[in-house]
């Protein structure tokens, strides 16, 4: 009796122990504040890295074709479909749970300084800078 006790508890310890590292991960598809777009992020070396993978309207609507990253002041990027968009670069950790390094905003063709900290098991917190001026939105965890 006292050693299926024990590895019950051992079990238990192990599945709540799964449990609370996969929330504090930012592993995971995530929905935009507006919920126009899902962001995939996922590890990349010792940092993070995040690709558009769904779009609310995911095509132009002036041409019927996939959306792209018209807006990007570089002509051979503004070609590039908006699903698969990399929006992180040099994304790496700097305490537990937040990150920073560059994001890339689809919506003026800029990157920026960025932070992201992941502020519950569904909500992650998304800034970026230019200079002292900065702004953010939450995002939630898509499909739990």
């Amino acid at each position: 009796m006292t050693s299926r006790f024990a590895a019950l508890i051992v079990l238990l310890t192990a599945l709540l122990g799964t449990s609370a590292a996969r929330a504090q991960s930012a592993d995971g598809t995530w929905l935009t504040q507006a919920g126009d777009a899902r962001v995939k992020i996922s590890k990349c070396g010792g940092g993070i890295c995040g690709h558009v993978v769904w779009l609310r309207e995911p095509y132009d609507t002036s041409t019927g074709q996939p959306a792209t990253d018209s807006k990007n002041p570089n002509p051979a990027l503004a070609r590039r479909p908006m699903i698969g968009l990399p929006l992180f670069s040099g994304m790496e950790p700097v305490g537990p749970n937040k990150w920073s390094g560059q994001i890339y905003n689809a919506d003026d063709g800029s990157t920026y300084a960025s932070n992201i900290s992941l502020t519950g098991a569904d909500s992650l917190r998304v800034e970026g800078c230019v200079g002292a001026l900065c702004g953010g939105e939450t995002w939630t965890r898509a499909g739990r």
